[in-house]
């Protein structure tokens, strides 16, 4: 079926994609040396964030470098690269978990860092990890309804205060191994920022086209993983099995309308972990190998995952390639979206 969360895309296409690193590398045995003596109070072993996440260090950006200024960085190298002019940018989508303040938005302090002209309208789109995928569906369907010429999505992340607070936190007296556990994932977060450019596909033959993409939400699960800038708290195997449940239920659903299960040429799967990874690819039966990773040396970047990833695999693509774009986000929503590259 067609429709609702189940489409396919007419008209548009990826023009760049580009990310902004953040400089400072947090190994995850900084972390371990940080939590030692509570570690040793509560009866854990040092090592968890890499024998069990596979995660050997994350990035915290350089002080006076906002996730603002990495949104910004990676968005102006997505646009140098399109070669479209700014001035053309209909819209500008930020997807980004971190935010300052409540309000204004985010996306206008980027558009102002970018210099975006005033034609250019902004806004932003958060539904957890999943931001950029679901802000590249908005993209598109204002692409193909001919609404805009050019579409950017920003994205730019920073974990450094929600971890430097959850470690804090944990080296109180009062801390036991389930608070360990329950901000576990705290710790598993990197800072970083991707951007991408999308146009029209039938005035950018060179292009990599939308195929389609299928959502599917299991929002009974949205107490499972809930955070802030002082505090992120998981049930993570709760987290682990429902979204395996509700990515099951959408790779079903998909097959009536595609054939994702015959094989893709590369899967940008959304880095948590390699115990995610591993499930992912052992519940769809995916080669290892056609799944590239980034969380070892990044962390889970959040919404900017996705992209940070297909930017890292892009000189590896040929004309083409089929690449799906897999996600699952707190609350929980999955989504899978096809490129034709």
């Amino acid at each position: 079926m067609t429709g609702n969360t189940t489409h396919r895309f007419a008209n548009t296409a990826v023009l760049a994609v580009q990310t902004a690193d953040a400089s400072q590398v947090i190994s995850s045995d900084d972390f371990d040396e940080r939590l030692r003596e509570t570690y040793q109070r509560v009866g854990l072993r040092g090592g968890l964030l890499e024998r069990l996440a596979g995660i050997r260090e994350r990035r915290w950006w350089s002080e006076g470098t906002t996730f603002v200024d990495g949104a910004a960085m990676a968005g102006a190298k997505a646009i140098s690269e399109s070669g479209v002019d700014p001035a053309r940018i209909g819209v500008m989508i930020n997807t980004s978990v971190s935010r300052k303040h409540l309000e204004p938005s985010t996306a206008v302090a980027v558009h102002h860092e970018l210099g975006l002209p005033r034609s250019c309208q902004n806004f932003d789109v958060t539904n957890a990890c999943l931001g950029f995928i679901n802000g590249m569906e908005l993209a598109a369907a204002m692409l193909d309804s001919g609404m805009v010429d050019y579409a950017l999505i920003v994205n730019g992340e920073d974990s450094r205060i929600v971890q430097e607070r959850t470690i804090d936190q944990l080296n109180r007296p009062e801390t036991v191994s389930r608070d360990v556990l329950a901000q576990f994932a705290t710790l598993t977060l990197g800072s970083g920022a991707a951007a991408m450019v999308l146009g029209r596909a039938d005035r950018h033959p060179e292009g990599h086209r939308l195929v389609g993409a299928v959502s599917r939400a299991g929002t009974e699960h949205h107490e499972l993983c809930i955070g802030d800038n002082d505090m992120m708290r998981t049930d993570l195997k709760g987290l682990l099995d429902a979204g395996l449940a509700l990515s099951e239920d959408l790779w079903a659903d998909a097959a009536g309308e595609f054939d994702w299960a015959a094989g893709m040429d590369r899967y940008i799967i959304h880095q948590v972990s390699k115990v995610h990874t591993q499930a992912i690819s052992d519940r769809f039966s995916i080669d290892p190998a056609l799944v590239p990773t980034t969380f070892p040396t990044r962390g889970n970047l959040g919404p900017a995952s996705v992209p940070f990833t297909l930017a890292a695999q892009q000189d590896t693509l040929a004309d083409g390639d089929r690449v799906l774009l897999m996600g699952i986000g707190s609350g929980l929503n999955a989504s899978c979206l096809e490129i034709a590259w």
